[in-house]
């Protein structure tokens, strides 16, 4: 199987409840079809969310601000890894997690909260990151490779 060069998850966050804070964690476990194991508002299509850190940092350079990265409320934070127009494709996150990209995480009214304009800056180049389903479930650690498959 022929792979990409790989990425790194930077940072792991489980959400205790609806609208409710987002935990750092160090290591997670993937529930093959349903998610993050003690993260709250998942669904069938939706059962894990990942951002980018360079593309949320684009997204603050160009709302004219800082924010935690937290604060976009994903589950998975990846460094190296582009996800712009990824459906369908199949990310490998550490060794044995495996998700399938179901499509784009549309930025809500929340980001301009966090900062004005930020809502509009995460809209272009899928900067608000990436849904999927959890293909292959396991444990995912802070500082685990992220790899495409195929």
């Amino acid at each position: 199987m022929s792979e990409s060069p790989a990425g790194r998850i930077e940072a792991i966050w489980l959400k205790r409840a609806h609208r409710g804070p987002m935990d750092a964690v160090p290591v997670a476990t993937a529930v093959e079809g349903q998610g993050l194991l003690g993260s709250v508002d998942r669904s069938r299509r939706r059962q894990i969310s990942i951002i980018d850190l360079s593309a949320w940092k684009t997204a603050l350079d160009e709302a004219g601000g800082d924010a935690d990265p937290s604060r976009r409320r994903a589950n998975v934070l990846l460094s190296g890894i582009d996800l712009e127009q990824t459906r369908s494709r199949v990310l490998r996150l550490g060794r044995d997690v495996r998700v399938a990209v179901g499509g784009e995480l549309t930025p809500c009214e929340r980001m301009d909260e966090v900062i004005d304009g930020l809502r509009s800056a995460m809209r272009p180049h899928w900067r608000g990151g990436v849904f999927g389903q959890v293909l292959s479930g396991g444990e995912i650690r802070v500082g685990d490779p992220a790899v495409w498959e195929g």
